[in-house]
């Protein structure tokens, strides 16, 4: 009997999991987040795949046929001069993409590195470095992104980076409070008691402890990008033609909305499927990182 209970002990023990695939085990069950992966996974391979999948060139116009319903040779219609929707909300597809990733990217490097030496450096420094987070939290973004574009000019990098460096307060926030937390603990007082530099810590042990929480505000703040750049395309100051992404194209179908409604519809709807895929699969990443979530 005794034999049988220490078998039954080891084969438990050999088939333990990990608090990773614990986390991935809890988000399969989500449904509505693996539906929006899925959604999400589309939309990026069809902007990656685009200058392929696209039923006409982006620059083929045809000024006799004008704007026209949705058609079988034009699935979504066309525009007023012409050009495919379905082809320009593709190619827009990899514009918003672009700018959600690399602007969030910029902001996720400034925000974790700032709020980890904030976090891990404490007195002094933590207090100037939260206090000119503060600061900045006080002035009012849109505004400073718009001065910037005007200052400096309509530029892709430009647009990325703007946005970039005024979405990193939150992530900086974030980060600190983690660091806070786990920095008495005994792997980190054993780090310093060896003697490794504050920069080898912050990056070897503090960083990848709190990659859960920052994993979940990341795909947070992607959508909150693409919606600021749409804002900003919206009013004029984002993407230049003949460049065009979906804030652009929202903002010419506001335009004819009332004679040619689809130039608004299809774009607005490609724009709201991926901010909602974006928030779901954050909220499912957010349950299943969640280590009280385990316990339940």
């Amino acid at each position: 009997m005794s034999q049988t209970t220490t078998d039954l002990s080891l084969n438990e023990f050999e088939q333990g999991t990990s608090l990773a695939k614990d986390a991935v085990a809890r988000l399969r069950n989500n449904k509505m987040a693996m539906a929006s992966l899925f959604v999400l996974l589309f939309m990026i391979t069809i902007a990656l795949l685009t200058p392929w999948l696209a039923p006409y060139s982006y620059e083929e116009q045809n000024l006799d046929l004008g704007a026209s319903a949705p058609s079988s040779e034009h699935w979504l219609g066309t525009d007023t001069l012409g050009r495919d929707q379905l082809t320009r909300i593709m190619y827009g597809s990899r514009i918003s993409l672009m700018v959600g990733f690399i602007a969030t990217a910029v902001a996720l490097t400034i925000g974790v590195l700032w709020g980890a030496v904030a976090g891990f450096l404490g007195g002094r420094v933590d207090a100037v470095m939260m206090r000119i987070v503060d600061a900045l939290y006080a002035l009012p973004f849109t505004i400073f992104i718009i001065l910037l574009t005007v200052i400096f000019g309509s530029s892709m990098l430009l647009l990325f980076l703007a946005i970039g460096a005024v979405e990193w307060l939150t992530m900086a926030r974030i980060v600190r409070g983690q660091v806070l937390t786990i920095k008495r603990q005994e792997f980190v007082e054993a780090a310093v008691s060896m003697g490794l530099s504050p920069w080898r810590i912050i990056t070897r042990h503090l960083i990848p402890n709190v990659l859960g929480p920052v994993i979940v505000y990341t795909t947070l703040t992607i959508p909150s990008v693409i919606l600021l750049e749409s804002f900003l395309s919206f009013l004029g100051l984002g993407i230049q033609p003949p460049a065009s992404s979906w804030g652009s194209l929202i903002s010419g179908g506001v335009e004819t909305m009332e004679e040619y409604p689809w130039l608004l519809i299809f774009p607005g709807l490609a724009l709201t499927i991926t901010l909602f895929s974006l928030n779901f699969l954050g909220d499912g990443l957010r349950d299943a990182l969640d280590p009280r979530a385990s316990r339940d």
